[in-house]
């Protein structure tokens, strides 16, 4: 009988730690769009992680929504804009469209230029790892918050400038009526390897910063403005929750 309490407890401490592991290497994101107008934000996991409860939603200004990541959750968030259904019901935007033509993105990723939100939560070390990411070109504001969490390089990141307006006009993506409503990366607009980082330039000493990338760079120094852009890019917390908010406070940083 002794043996058998003794087993029970062994059990019942390895099960404790095993939930106290699990929570601790999970993470909530908030959402929050501080837009004026609706925004509709994507989500991609990574290949092989278990999926958010959600891959697209409709955002209304003013709105947020909140959503706890399994443990070791990869993956990014965007936000789509100018979104409508046809007389067919197909459901696409002009900037950020993931292609399922559906509200979910269903494991379709944005189509650039999109800024863009990327996270490993309990990485290497158990660091969760992320960043905000403009290689892909930029279409919104974004600003990611840890909340609760600790580490040296802890800290906000994101791009808060309205870089369409800014945007260079052989970058520049118009809407209906000639509305600037993104900027695209060098790369996606030239297709050159120099601007990719590709071919023989595929390497962090040949593919150096470009004008076009150092503008994003200058503009917004703390998100990634090429393939190589890790050094001053790259952010780390520990047991954190995370605050995503589409067009913040311009004076938050």
């Amino acid at each position: 009988m002794e043996r058998l309490r003794l087993c029970s407890r062994v059990l019942l401490l390895a099960l404790t730690n095993f939930l106290i592991s699990e929570v601790h290497s999970s993470a909530t994101f908030t959402i929050v769009n501080k837009c004026e107008f609706t925004v509709w934000p994507g989500i991609l996991s990574n290949a092989g992680i278990a999926p958010l409860p959600t891959t697209g939603f409709a955002l209304q200004k003013g709105e947020t929504k909140t959503m706890a990541a399994p443990s070791s959750w990869g993956g990014r968030f965007w936000g789509r804009t100018h979104c409508s259904e046809d007389s067919a019901g197909k459901f696409s935007c002009v900037t950020g469209d993931c292609g399922s033509g559906k509200l979910e993105c269903s494991g379709g990723g944005a189509s650039p230029p999109a800024t863009l939100a990327e996270f490993k939560i309990d990485g290497d070390g158990g660091k969760d790892f992320y960043d905000v990411s403009l290689v892909d070109g930029y279409n919104l504001p974004m600003l990611v918050v840890p909340q609760g969490g600790s580490g040296d390089n802890c800290t906000t990141t994101g791009c808060v400038v309205d870089m369409n307006g800014a945007c260079p006009s052989e970058l520049r993506v118009t809407g209906v009526g000639g509305e600037r409503v993104a900027c695209k990366s060098a790369c996606e607009a030239f297709g050159k390897e120099q601007f990719c980082c590709s071919g023989a330039y595929g390497t962090p000493d040949s593919c150096k910063p470009s004008s076009y990338s150092q503008a994003f760079k200058s503009a917004c120094p703390l998100a990634y403005s090429y393939a190589y852009d890790d050094k001053s890019s790259t952010f780390t917390c520990t047991g954190a929750d995370y605050l995503i908010t589409f067009c913040p406070n311009p004076s938050a940083r």
